[in-house]
């Protein structure tokens, strides 16, 4: 693992939060005081333990003598720990960053240090408390929806919605033999019914409203609708306390009732986009219901507002599963009902719900779905109903579903970073090559210095010629030409690499050492003084 400048200066910019913790450490860093921080981060789903740097925003880089050997702290992390820490050095102008790149703990397996599981609370480290400790315990236990109700039969289920089942697991299959069967069959082979007992599972999807109140009353989900994002109460509230088959549907049109349609214009284009899309929203529903903890007793609550849906359930993410992975790992809670719903047709088996949420809300011009209010207790997503960018909107219509079709998640994921400006994670960086053999985006700079926009035909089917020219920049050439008017209007006094950061602001403080290290060589201009406080100045050629 090989982080940037670029990288560095992203994380300094990050809250410090459950991924990241920041240490100044100028001089030295205790050992053990390291090893319990790693436990902590472990513990919470890995990150990283940055040295060098302040942990007091706004953040700077502030150098760290410690651990200058970090191969044998490496080595003696993972013999006390157990987990495959790994750590590398940054070199930054103003001195030696160390970061510890901490993994998650494997699941069901809390890591101790000293003898006590650590968890973190803001600057300061504390044990786990016994509900979190057991929680993490219970996490490699068996599927809770599989189970069998001990008090349950086969009345408990609606027979209406037994044959909705059955129709369409027919249509999904295509065996047209599942028709002939009893309903008791039907179960058995869905692995939903046991002898006499119908699984949690069942109860959840094909229950009637007087067994759930009975066996399992947190199998509801509620729907509030408000009016604006300031109103605290509702205008609508409904109970769903049955079968998911049997209301399913009716939530989707309770929430398209009121699902407004955006009208954007690009140029001379108009057009017109759901708020909320209903392939997204139905995934997100589906998630909830297939991942949230039955053992605990709260209800879904799906909340609506004009340009904001959200939905909540109970249970934190599963085992191993956090907002940074949830697109690459399936860890399904409930495998019995997700099961039972890729069978009808519902969800695919292969867990890509999440990424459809991802790639339609990005290919309609909005925001990507937002995890941000999830903890250990309930998985909380935000679906906005905006707009950002109409010409990337345009942009992707343009290239044709055909086309798109032939971009997975992560050629989405790459275009979207790109077309907000943001750093392009480590781990869609393979990406790159197909999208630029395709021609949608291009390359500017080199080496670590490198970043990407959309390409040339993006723009020029917008008819944005002047921000294509402006996105790509300066040629290296008239970058170096900008530098060297700068240093000659300032040579009594000399220029501070501040100064250069204001006269090219579109560059990294790394892509203007490049250069000036070019005009250094070329005998135009020198240094006097080192690192933060050089002043450049001009050299023999440029005194002529």
């Amino acid at each position: 693992m090989s982080a940037t400048l670029e990288e560095l200066d992203f994380w300094l910019s990050e809250p410090e939060a459950e991924r990241m913790e920041f240490k100044e450490a100028k001089s030295n860093f205790h050992f053990e005081t390291l090893a319990k921080y790693c436990a902590a981060l472990a513990n919470e789903g890995g990150g990283k333990i940055i040295l060098g740097v302040s942990d007091k925003r706004p953040r700077q880089v502030v150098g760290s003598a410690a651990f200058q050997e970090p191969g044998r702290t490496v080595a003696g992390l993972i013999n006390r720990l157990g987990i495959q820490i790994t750590s590398e050095e940054i070199h930054h102008a103003n001195g030696r960053v160390l970061v510890f790149h901490v993994p998650s703990r494997p699941v069901g397996v809390p890591i101790p240090c000293e003898g006590v599981y650590w968890s973190r609370a803001g600057d300061e480290l504390r044990p786990l408390s016994p509900d979190r400790l057991r929680r993490i315990f219970q996490e490699s236990g068996p599927d809770y929806s599989a189970e069998l109700h001990p008090d349950s039969d086969i009345g408990d289920l609606d027979p209406a919605l037994v044959e909705r089942f059955r129709e369409m697991w027919m249509r999904k299959s295509g065996n047209a033999a599942l028709a002939s069967l009893t309903p008791r069959q039907l179960l058995e082979d869905a692995e939903l019914l046991a002898g006499d007992k119908v699984s949690y599972a069942a109860l959840v999807l094909l229950g009637t409203r007087r067994a759930l109140g009975r066996r399992l009353a947190q199998a509801e989900l509620i729907f509030e609708y408000r009016s604006s994002e300031a109103s605290i109460p509702f205008q609508q509230r409904l109970e769903f306390r049955s079968g998911f088959l049997g209301y399913v549907d009716e939530l989707w049109n309770t929430i398209n009732l009121r699902n407004e349609v955006l009208h954007y214009r690009e140029g001379f284009f108009v057009g017109d986009i759901p708020a909320f899309n209903e392939a997204v929203v139905r995934e997100a529903v589906l998630n909830a219901l297939a991942h949230r903890d039955y053992r605990m007793a709260g209800s879904i609550f799906v909340r609506q507002f004009p340009r904001r849906l959200e939905i909540v359930s109970p249970g934190g993410f599963p085992p191993g599963i956090n907002a940074e992975n949830l697109l690459w790992r399936q860890f399904p809670r409930n495998r019995r009902i997700a099961d039972a719903c890729a069978k009808c047709g519902l969800v695919e088996r292969s867990g890509q719900g999440a990424n459809r949420m991802f790639e339609e809300s990005i290919k309609e011009g909005k925001p990507k779905p937002d995890f941000k209010g999830t903890d250990d207790y309930q998985v909380e997503l935000t679906l906005r109903g905006e707009i950002q960018n109409p010409a990337f909107l345009r942009f992707l219509q343009n290239l044709g579903s055909e086309r798109l079709a032939t971009f997975g998640t992560r050629d989405i994921l790459v275009l979207d970073a790109i077309q907000r400006e943001a750093p392009l994670p480590e781990d869609l960086k393979e990406n790159v090559p197909h999208l630029l053999d395709e021609g949608v985006i291009e390359r500017i700079g080199r080496g670590r210095g490198v970043r990407f926009i959309l390409s040339r035909k993006f723009h020029s089917f917008l008819g944005q010629h002047g921000a294509y020219t402006r996105r790509k920049g300066l040629d290296r050439e008239t970058n170096k030409a900008l530098l060297m008017k700068h240093i000659e209007e300032r040579r009594d006094a000399g220029a501070a690499m501040k100064e250069f950061e204001e006269v090219l602001p579109a560059l990294s403080r790394r892509q203007i050492l490049g250069l000036l290290q070019d005009l250094r060589l070329e005998g135009k201009i020198h240094p006097e003084g080192k690192r933060r406080g050089a002043r450049w100045q001009l050299g023999t050629e440029g005194k002529l």
